[in-house]
């Protein structure tokens, strides 16, 4: 079923390269307005937290270490060259582990922490793709890069939600007395 709707989703946003932008912005203002709205709703939030990280985990998962079709060889692709930020696949990459970082972040409260697992994360599942030929996945150092980023970018955008709202409680709390 995955590989299905994977096949959907990239047929989808190959054919509408102009879409790619836009989707990955909505994937960040969803972000942000779930995060503040999981920040305001206390012990509740915290469990819808959990359940969104768990899914963005398992959806991670599932679109990297699915069967994908093809049978590549069991190298990985080591490139220098940074790829072109507009791409479907670049985006698609930097948009995988994105809200796994953002949900983790808005859960531990650790960025750095959590940016640091999500890209090691990354880095074993290229792995896993260069070790195991069946699953049909090819191992390349540009997506764990963009992952990488992608991560990070998730990391920092739950960071910047849990600072400013703790500045905002911190200036409610000042003007109180």
């Amino acid at each position: 079923m995955s590989g299905i709707l994977r096949s959907v989703i990239s047929t989808f946003l190959v054919e509408h390269s102009w879409a790619v932008p836009i989707v990955f912005a909505l994937l960040l203002a969803g972000c942000l307005l779930v995060g503040t709205i999981l920040l305001r709703t206390g012990d509740r939030g915290v469990q819808v937290t959990r359940w969104l990280a768990a899914a963005a985990v398992v959806a991670a998962l599932a679109l990297t270490l699915t069967p994908g079709g093809a049978q590549p060889e069991r190298t990985c692709t080591v490139q220098f060259a940074w790829p072109s930020l507009g791409g479907v696949e670049t985006l698609a990459n930097i948009a995988l582990l994105l809200p796994v970082a953002f949900f983790a972040t808005l859960l531990t409260r650790r960025p750095v922490v959590v940016a640091a697992a999500a890209s090691a994360g990354s880095a074993v599942i290229e792995t896993v793709q260069a070790l195991v030929p069946a699953i049909g996945r090819a191992c390349d150092t540009t997506d764990w890069e963009m992952n990488t980023i992608g991560a990070v970018a998730g990391a920092l955008l739950a960071w910047s939600i849990i600072r400013v709202r703790a500045g905002l409680a911190a200036a409610a709390r000042q003007r109180r007395g």
